[in-house]
């Protein structure tokens, strides 16, 4: 999952944690058959640029958040499992991020990660303060963080006044879309809550908003009965990303065709695990197993249905699957001059520049992602 912050308010969501979780080899895996994909090698890439991927050596992939099946993880360790890398030549292993996004960006340009979901504000925000990161694809414009209200709220300004919870900061894109919406954000009582967004239908300690993220809390809550108003900033035209991610920009250099690969193989995967309700549950089924027992299969697949179905609802302008919109850029790059996140000497041109189309380019014809491989 990505997200942004607000000063004071810039730590991650969760609380810092060393990215030690096992590393997951994708290589020691053979293809899938459920997937269509061939157990030989290099069976959907041209002799001389499985060479090339080859040299490339080991690729980090690094999650957002564990092995949570959200958009930017699910597909690449479907990718895995169906064999996509395995027949792009490429030697990929898997590392769970703690869902700090901070440390995950530190990661990637030391090289300790190759490549790393990085929402394009949270890029913006690394390269901002000397982080050498490229982002390299994204899904969509809009985003995951919300607003949520009990029911006699049908009008956010009827929030001025109250206390408004959020899990340690408020998202930038949720106080901007507040703003706009005329509320007094001076006269809100903001508070730190927990994780159990049962707190908001409780009311407790007078709470009449909460923060949270599309795919969760509200899933969480219709499963245990209570309904709630999602309030999300794309319907205010505040702009966002959902499924965003960065790259070592030497590595990038170095071996392009590994990069395209890379993403090819997690576009391929990501429109198998979108196919169907089976095919959800298949690739679900591949993070449960990476996960372990505890892990629940049935949210963390509306988890993925519902972010598919927010990116399938709010595509990326004049871009494929993946494409970046620089639109998008500079509207995130407003945002967070607007809220002091990032010194104004920033320009639009810098931001847009930390950004590139061309690997995912190089991977898509007539808005499609080209499989098998040149």
């Amino acid at each position: 999952m990505q997200h942004q912050a607000l000063k004071p308010r810039t730590k991650a969501v969760l609380a810092a944690l060393a990215v030690t979780g096992l590393a997951v080899s994708l290589t020691a895996c053979g293809s899938d058959s459920s997937g269509g994909s061939s157990s030989a090698q290099g069976s959907a890439i041209s002799s001389e640029r499985c060479e090339q991927n080859k040299a490339a050596g080991k690729i980090t992939y690094l999650s957002g958040y564990q092995y949570q099946s959200s958009a930017s993880i699910l597909e690449y360790i479907a990718a895995d499992k169906l064999g996509y890398f395995k027949d792009l030549c490429l030697d990929v292993t898997l590392k769970p991020g703690s869902g700090d996004t901070a440390q995950n960006t530190k990661l990637l340009a030391s090289g300790q990660a190759t490549v790393s979901a990085v929402a394009e504000q949270d890029l913006i925000q690394a390269r901002a303060n000397g982080i050498d990161i490229t982002g390299i694809s994204s899904y969509s414009d809009a985003g995951l963080d919300i607003l949520m209200t009990n029911k006699d709220i049908s009008d956010l300004k009827q929030l001025d006044g109250k206390v408004v919870g959020h899990k340690g900061y408020v998202p930038a894109s949720v106080e901007a879309m507040m703003v706009k919406a005329g509320v007094d954000w001076d006269s809100l009582k903001l508070v730190k809550e927990g994780y159990d967004p049962s707190v908001l239908p409780r009311k407790q300690n007078g709470l009449e908003a909460l923060t949270g993220f599309v795919s969760n809390e509200p899933n969480l809550l219709k499963a245990a009965g209570d309904d709630v108003t999602v309030w999300q900033p794309v319907d205010y035209d505040i702009p966002s990303s959902i499924g965003a991610m960065a790259v070592n920009p030497a590595f990038a250099k170095a071996h392009p065709t590994a990069v395209e690969d890379v993403l090819r193989a997690a576009l391929h995967a990501y429109e198998f695990c979108s196919s169907s309700d089976a095919h959800v549950q298949q690739c679900v089924g591949y993070a449960a197993k990476l996960s372990g027992a505890t892990y629940d299969k049935a949210q963390n697949a509306k988890i993925w249905t519902t972010e598919t179905k927010v990116i399938a609802d709010n595509p990326t302008p004049g871009q494929p699957l993946g494409g970046i919109d620089p639109a998008n850029v500079g509207k995130l790059l407003d945002m967070l001059h607007q809220f002091g996140i990032v010194k104004s000497s920033v320009t639009a041109e810098n931001a847009q520049s930390w950004f590139t189309n061309e690997y995912i380019d190089a991977v898509t014809k007539d808005g499609k992602t080209v499989w098998p491989a040149p």
